[in-house]
């Protein structure tokens, strides 16, 4: 199943989402990566659920992407005794005592906060609907100013934007979850609450070659550490709910245009996520707004839009993705298009490899060529076609199950497993036979053909060629 489009719909499964007869709906309406979100459900939940998307892409035929999110550390307050009203102007303490919370105190157990936080910095309780100022910080209590009131009860987040918290990334539910999905063989792994770079290579280093690894930019540390994580990064997220939670609401647009340029400019794909069309929960259409907000990040270029509540717990789950999916469509074929994400083109790098992409895409739209068909066993050569962001379509071909998967993610390629090549000759009439198979071209239409000599040699792309579809080539 061919797409018509280059960005890629994430949608996340759940209750509503879960069957593979279900599953399969959402692939054919255009999902091309399916999202395990770690903080809901059981591992026994989660590998049914991961069983299926797997039966779904042997019945169809194409690589499907699947993403664990992990939960990270998100850290919460303990119980109340009933919900109170914490009122603006009043005093609020947070202790590390375990206690039944009231209205003038609660439990917060997490005692590596209390060791970094100072007088007025700000918390935020409940998603930021709850404002707090720090009077004072002692090894077990955290004596507060309420600055904007509200209800509050048991187990609400707990957000403190002013600083860098000492905590993993990885927490021990994180672990145990990483190794589950790791042994089912998901694809991507989304890290939360990134802070540093570090948090990043720490997980890699643990997960090896077994995925690909995506930074979650939801903290306000991490913006100030962006091109680190996304220079040891293989993706990334614009998690955008609790980055509206910790900084102003009204940053995130311009942030997320930044975060999507810098990882554009990198090689790297990203993923705009949250609340992009939150009244199809309950809706069977969205909002003009929502539509718009879908739009700008197709405009920007970005590689991928993600669906959360829409198809996990939503009512329309099918008619999300499907919405995701026309709204893509109608964008990239808006005359505008093409002139707004050339405006962020990218520069390659002072490689052989990338001097070979970039010349592909400049002689692929000189000749009109169908397509650009990359030669890939890691995926690198496959994400550099992409990172141009070439008029003509991108096919990757590669031996590997694993790259095609994680592939599915990245803007325009549209990628097929196939035995390694080992000459020319073979090269570019396997080139030309799929491209006719998948069709990307027709009799007589040419294309552009990379790879890598040596034949099978990771990262060494060296060679370009233009091909004609039915010549015999000795």
């Amino acid at each position: 199943m061919r797409r018509n489009r280059n960005v890629k719909v994430v949608a996340t499964l759940g209750p509503t989402s879960s069957s593979e007869q279900v599953i399969r709906r959402l692939f054919e309406s255009g999902a091309d990566v399916f999202r395990l979100n770690m903080s809901h459900g059981t591992h026994e939940e989660v590998k049914s659920i991961h069983k299926a998307i797997r039966g779904v892409e042997l019945e169809l035929g194409r690589p499907v992407g699947i993403l664990a999110d992990l939960q990270g550390p998100k850290l919460r307050i303990g119980v109340m005794k009933e919900e109170v009203v914490i009122e603006d102007g009043n005093d609020f303490q947070l202790v590390l005592k375990n206690i039944t919370g009231d209205v003038k105190r609660v439990t917060l157990p997490h005692q590596e906060v209390f060791q970094v936080l100072k007088p007025d910095m700000i918390l935020l309780l409940d998603d930021g609907k709850i404002r707090l100022k720090i009077v004072s910080v002692k090894p077990d209590v955290i004596k507060t100013l309420v600055i904007v009131g509200g209800v509050l009860s048991s187990n609400k987040g707990v957000n403190v934007p002013d600083v860098i918290l000492p905590v993993s990334s990885l927490t021990k539910k994180d672990q145990k979850d990483l190794e589950f999905c790791l042994g089912l063989g998901v694809d991507w792994v989304a890290l939360s609450f990134v802070q540093r770079a570090a948090d990043i290579t720490e997980t890699k280093k643990i997960i090896g070659n077994r995925a690909w690894v995506m930074a979650k930019l939801e903290k306000p540390s991490a913006l100030e550490n962006l091109e680190k994580i996304i220079s040891v990064s293989d993706g990334i997220m614009v998690a955008r709910g609790d980055l509206g939670v910790e900084l102003p609401i009204e940053q995130v647009p311009g942030l997320q245009k930044s975060i999507t340029r810098a990882a554009r400019r990198a090689g790297k794909p990203v993923v705009i996520a949250t609340q992009m069309l939150e009244s199809m929960i309950e809706a069977v259409s969205p909002t003009r707004a929502e539509i718009s907000d879908v739009a700008t990040a197709v405009f920007e270029g970005a590689d991928a839009v993600m669906l959360s509540a829409e198809s996990a717990i939503g009512t329309y789950p099918v008619a999300a993705v499907s919405m995701m999916d026309r709204v893509a469509n109608s964008v990239e074929a808006d005359p505008q298009y093409r002139s707004i994400i050339e405006r962020d083109g990218t520069r390659p790098e002072t490689t052989s490899a990338d001097a070979i992409t970039l010349a592909a895409r400049q002689v692929a739209e000189t000749i009109d060529a169908a397509a650009i068909i990359c030669y890939t066993n890691s995926g690198s050569t496959g994400l550099r076609a992409s990172r141009e962001r070439p008029k003509v379509p991108i096919m990757v071909l590669t031996p590997s199950q694993d790259t095609a998967r994680r592939m599915a993610l990245a803007w325009g390629v549209h990628c097929v497993v196939t035995d390694d090549v080992h000459s020319f000759q073979e090269m570019v009439e396997h080139a030309t036979v799929i491209a006719d198979n998948e069709c990307f071209a027709k009799f007589g239409d040419q294309v552009i053909i990379t790879a890598g000599v040596p034949f099978g040699t990771p990262g060494n792309t060296n060679v370009l060629r233009i091909a004609t579809i039915g010549s015999t080539y000795k």
